[in-house]
């Protein structure tokens, strides 16, 4: 089994080929567990070049958080919400590293990027009590909750504008074994640095967020909580390379097309 703090657990593609792996010294090896029953790894597939990463989980709900980062309420011209303020994303807006964001030109004229920290559930998870939390983890990846900012707007609710297929990037991997709790979160579009902030600046902190949900809904593992975004969410536009890179996860870049 391998437990060191940088494991690292994949979903590729090789050929017809389709599965989970763990990533050891540069190859993929299969995975020879379910996500509940600890990361073991079995035989070698590939080095990771040779295969295509796909989403590195399939969850059956994405749960976000809006609001969760006081400089970004505030260049939203909100306040801090009172407790975390919950919406969901379909599965079918759940793509893989190096897969396009597709603009859906003919609803929306203002779509956003938004770097942010995705917790990955490990096992069923319901009323779990805060101090709890970490033992539902499996890791954390990296995730853009791209948002038709103009449909948000004009809604008043979340699901149009945050639930277009494409709309939630996630990867490349999920990392186990991470302290979370102060990690550098950056955005980059064409290179240039647009968001910089650190995830010990979450108003409500991932234990917290588990504890929260849970009492709500049952999560279930391969589950995302999108944990918020950082200030400095801005407009993407078609031919764009949008990067998020998460300190200790690693980099999902993805490109805009039409």
């Amino acid at each position: 089994m391998i437990t060191d703090t940088a494991t690292r657990l994949v979903r590729y593609q090789l050929g017809d080929e389709r599965g989970y792996g763990l990533l050891w010294e540069g190859d993929v090896h299969r995975l020879e567990s379910t996500l509940e029953d600890g990361l073991r790894a079995g035989p070698r597939v590939a080095a990771l070049d040779e295969v295509e990463l796909l989403a590195p989980c399939q969850p059956t709900k994405i749960v976000a958080v809006g609001q969760n980062y006081a400089a970004h309420a505030a260049e939203l011209g909100s306040t801090v919400p009172a407790e975390p303020l919950l919406f969901l994303k379909p599965p079918s807006s759940v793509i893989g590293p190096g897969t396009a964001i597709v603009y859906p030109q003919h609803l929306s004229q203002q779509v956003d990027y938004e770097a942010e920290l995705a917790v990955v559930i490990g096992r069923d998870a319901w009323r779990v009590r805060r101090t709890e939390a970490e033992a539902y983890i499996l890791g954390y990846t990296c995730a853009n909750d791209v948002t038709a900012r103009d449909l948000q707007r004009r809604d008043g609710q979340w699901t149009r504008s945050k639930g277009f297929d494409t709309f939630c990037p996630l990867g490349p991997w999920i990392v186990a074994g991470l302290d979370a709790s102060d990690l550098g979160i950056r955005c980059r579009v064409n290179g240039e640095l647009r968001q910089d902030g650190r995830t010990g600046d979450m108003v409500f902190g991932v234990p917290e967020l588990i504890a929260r949900i849970s009492a709500v809904m049952t999560l279930l593992p391969g589950d995302v909580i999108l944990t918020g975004t950082p200030s400095g969410i801005g407009p993407l536009e078609p031919g764009d390379r949008v990067a998020v890179e998460i300190e200790g996860v690693g980099i999902l870049e993805n490109h805009v097309t039409v």
